[in-house]
């Protein structure tokens, strides 16, 4: 960023929160659908498959339109990508509340657009505007903001919805989205919110770093594991404790929800754990905590409460070290949203496909046991691809 323009930015602190409340957005509006799909059915007459569709559209639109969230993040300036992301989920939150069917649909597909312009927009502002030695506590608290607005909405969706309807509780996400405009606009000021400024480059053009495509390749494969195990451990863990352990569906729910909310702690203790050992030994550390989730379960399914804390802690620590790595080894805003956009579109992707495929091998099977070893493959792939690049990243830097 240009000097001219740094007296203008806010302060770290106010950005910071803005950043805490634009990320209470990016993850509340979609799971806010699962606790009232049976309401959602009885009214709109949905197929299961367009139910479920209802959740995974946002991540295919995380992993598809990252290019061109990308590119809008570059065209239209980072504030102004982040004003689109709010305005853009508060939109389909309404939109999807308000209307018949058809519109649901289109209401959710502008969520997932929408999102996906902020997946890319923060970790550029987040790159561009904290000093290097604070770029992982700001990315620490952006991930754990994202699962704090995730628990939130999981809670209080279901009760609101039977006092009160599920449109009504749908509708209530958008409370989040006008405090995060408010505030927003206020604190980088309603011209830069909303006036195209094409993102600068950071000066000339630099070539690219040594081995970055092999970096990208490894940041890639390390947030593919990440976000498989990620949505395969989300959509069957419920049900893997039912049929297991014989849980209630209620008890299975809040059972499961340990593992949502333990991602806090990861995504805070990564940047402080980074002060007293290295990156590559809190990528490793990350990893084996992750192991146990299915291994755990595979061996000692009766301590399910301590592998959903380890789980936890690995997934919302691992999202903030890849990131960081992301916004370390970019030379400029350019690279750092090209290099974002490829690995957060070919991660999701990924992401995608994992509820339907542990879903297809354990009834292929019959056994929870395949299942859980394709979960294991997803969770090394995570731990060794993300440990040798963050290390040749923290080596290069």
């Amino acid at each position: 960023m240009s000097g001219r323009l740094l007296p203008r930015i806010p302060a770290s602190w106010i950005l910071l929160a803005c950043i805490g409340l634009l990320a209470l957005n990016l993850r509340g509006p979609f799971v806010a659908v699962a606790p009232v799909v049976g309401p959602m059915q009885a009214e709109l007459s949905f197929s299961p498959v367009l139910l479920g569709l209802l959740t995974s559209i946002p991540v295919l639109c995380f992993s598809l339109a990252a290019p061109l969230a990308s590119l809008a993040a570059r065209r239209f300036g980072a504030e102004v990508a982040v004003t689109l992301t709010i305005l853009g989920v508060l939109a389909g939150v309404l939109l999807r509340s308000a209307a018949g069917p058809a519109l649901v649909v289109v209401g959710t597909v502008m969520i997932g657009l929408a999102i996906t312009v902020g997946n890319i927009a923060v970790p550029l502002i987040i790159r561009r505007d904290f000093s290097p030695w604070r770029q992982g506590t700001a990315m620490g608290i952006y991930t754990a903001a994202l699962n704090i607005g995730s628990f939130l909405t999981s809670v209080t969706v279901a009760p609101l919805a039977g006092w009160a309807g599920w449109r009504v509780a749908l509708a209530s996400v958008a409370i989040l989205a006008v405090v995060a405009i408010l505030a927003w606009t206020l604190a980088v000021g309603p011209r830069r919110a909303f006036l195209v400024c094409a993102e600068e480059s950071g000066g000339a053009k630099l070539a690219p770093a040594a081995g970055s495509r092999w970096i990208t390749f490894g940041l890639t494969a390390g947030f593919g594991g990440q976000a498989f195990s990620y949505y395969g451990v989300t959509a069957w863990l419920p049900t893997y404790l039912h049929d297991e352990l014989g849980m209630s569906a209620a008890e299975a729910g809040a059972a499961s929800s340990i593992f949502q909310i333990l991602a806090i702690v990861g995504g805070l203790g990564v940047p402080l754990a980074a002060k007293y050992r290295s990156t590559t030994t809190v990528a490793v550390t990350l990893g084996l905590l992750w192991t146990a989730v299915p291994v755990g379960l595979l061996l000692l399914p009766q301590l399910w409460w301590l592998w959903s804390v380890c789980g936890g802690i690995a997934q919302g620590g691992g999202i903030t070290v890849i990131f960081i790595a992301v916004i370390k080894v970019a030379r400029n805003q350019a690279s750092a949203g090209r290099m974002s956009a490829t690995v957060q579109g070919l991660g999701y992707c990924l992401a995608a496909a994992a509820p339907p495929l542990v879903g297809f091998v354990h009834d292929l099977s019959g056994s929870w046991t395949p299942a859980l070893l394709v979960i294991l493959a997803s969770v090394l792939t995570f731990l060794f691809s993300t440990a040798l690049t963050v290390r040749k990243v923290s080596r290069d830097g």
